[in-house]
């Protein structure tokens, strides 16, 4: 992949992904199945990076992507748009529109955008609004009501990168939202507060009433560090909770990450821990995902 120049960047640079992605070991990828959360990134001058990003990311290329979700036995994607490019959709749009039996996307955009635009990313397969608050770039909850009102028009949900402790304030305006939520990597905190964490408690009741959750980032939240064995315990709460409304998503290309660069192939067979029985985690790569993403199951 080409590198960005960081000779002038405000924000450190970051590596890479694994360029030999593999299948799991330890199990078999259902056909069909669905990555929920991954990136794409271009570089500037044709892709600026905005100015009050958290980090400086090499290209991340539509063609990278779809080839690691081949590598993996991955069928659908879902690209998240990543917080260095801020509002501007461009390169997950025409990846989007370039993949429409396979891809689908969540957008960051600003209130306020005509219908037509807004109409023109539903088309290319946009289904969800990103709220961000732990990276530079992203759009915080402060109108967390008036993106809701906006997806409920168009059939949308919300996506949310927020720290778990965050949603304690924000729970009771949560549940009163029109719409389905998803908070990304399971609220993205260090596991070393503990499974009793009133934030991660608040997670746990918000997943129980009805929120979905990303099983995803574990590179985010573990203390120990790889395997990420940490992260069992808490994983398995979630899915326990509400087994229907949890996803996986192998946040490709594992940005603002400066540790153990890990295989997507290691984070897959890490989900055999997090959910073991086989029936349970084909539905987390599936009909789960299906539900959320509106993605068309394989024909047998």
């Amino acid at each position: 992949m080409s590198k960005a120049d960081t000779s002038k960047d405000p924000a450190p640079a970051c590596p890479g992904p694994d360029p030999a992605p593999r299948r799991p070991t330890r199990y078999v990828v259902p056909p069909g199945a669905v990555d929920t959360h991954a990136h794409v990134i271009g570089l500037p001058p044709a892709y600026p990076f905005v100015g009050a990003r958290s980090y400086t990311p090499p290209a991340a290329t539509p063609e990278s992507y779809l080839a690691m979700l081949d590598a993996t036995g991955m069928t659908y994607g879902v690209l998240v748009q990543v917080s260095v490019h801020g509002t501007d959709n461009r390169l997950m749009l025409e990846t989007l529109q370039a993949h429409r039996e396979r891809l689908k996307g969540i957008a960051v955009i600003p209130l306020g955008l005509p219908d037509k635009e807004l109409a023109a990313l539903k088309d290319a397969g946009v289904v969800g609004l990103r709220l961000n608050i732990l990276y530079g770039g992203g759009i915080g909850f402060e109108r967390v009501g008036e993106y809701a009102a906006m997806a409920r028009e168009l059939g949308w949900h919300l996506q949310f990168l927020i720290d778990a402790k965050d949603l304690v304030p924000l729970a009771p305006q949560l549940g009163d939202l029109p719409v389905p939520f998803i908070v990304d990597h399971w609220g993205h905190f260090p596991v070393s507060r503990g499974i009793d964490d009133p934030g991660f408690q608040t997670l746990v009741s918000l997943v129980r009433d009805g929120a979905w959750v990303k099983l995803s980032g574990a590179y985010r939240n573990t203390v120990a560090g790889f395997p990420y064995l940490d992260t069992i315990p808490f994983a398995r709460l979630l899915h326990e909770t509400a087994p229907d409304r949890c996803v996986w998503g192998s946040d490709w290309p594992h940005v603002a990450t400066w540790q153990h660069m890990m295989n997507v192939g290691e984070l897959l067979d890490l989900l055999a821990d997090w959910v073991p029985d086989a029936a349970a985690r084909d539905r987390v790569f599936t009909d789960n995902a299906y539900r959320l993403y509106g993605f068309k199951p394989l024909q047998g």
